[in-house]
């Protein structure tokens, strides 16, 4: 593919607490000059804890968004672009669920919305925990709860479970390690 794509400018538009906003100039390979919204995130890094029976836990959150709760992997954003997923992942794993690990493993990386977005997620796997304490921000109220991969895997069938992190983990991790 020779087709060459140039941008010309990036204007930001709006700076967020998680998501930049942009407005970028690019000259297509036709010579056309168009615009295009970009999202620039800092990057995550998410975890599947694994318990000693097998079960994962999950995180049930409320979600602004969608305006509900949601049952998801724990994740949470980069410190800063410097911060190691691994790290993120760790730090996630504690605050959100009051487990910590030293076993943690790689499992794949994922971009949520390549159309418009560069956000990047480093999905790590859990074992061995070691049970801890919950710290969370003063606006999360996170529930946990454990689920065998099969109970994961019918509520992903059956729509129940959405989150693109969480059905992307859950189904590699499926296939890699059951």
């Amino acid at each position: 593919m020779a087709e060459e794509f140039k941008r010309l400018n990036r204007e930001l538009v709006y700076r967020g607490t998680i998501v930049d906003f942009y407005k970028d100039t690019i000259q297509v390979p036709n010579g056309n000059i168009v615009k295009w919204d970009f999202i620039g995130h800092k990057g995550a890094a998410a975890v599947i804890p694994v318990k000693e029976d097998g079960k994962l836990l999950m995180v049930r959150q409320y979600r602004n968004a969608l305006e509900r709760y949601t049952l998801e992997i724990p994740a949470g954003g980069l410190n800063g672009p410097e911060e190691p997923t691994k790290d993120a992942a760790a730090r996630e794993l504690e605050e959100e669920t009051g487990y910590r690990s030293k076993d943690l493993e790689l499992l794949l990386t994922i971009r949520t919305t390549v159309a418009f977005c560069n956000e990047k997620i480093d999905i790590y796997v859990a074992h061995n925990l070691i049970e801890s304490k919950q710290h969370l921000d003063e606006d999360e109220f996170i529930h946990v709860e454990a689920y065998s991969v099969e109970e994961l895997c019918e509520m992903i069938y059956s729509g129940k479970i959405e989150d693109s992190k969480t059905i992307s983990a859950i189904m590699t991790y499926k296939d890699k390690y059951r």
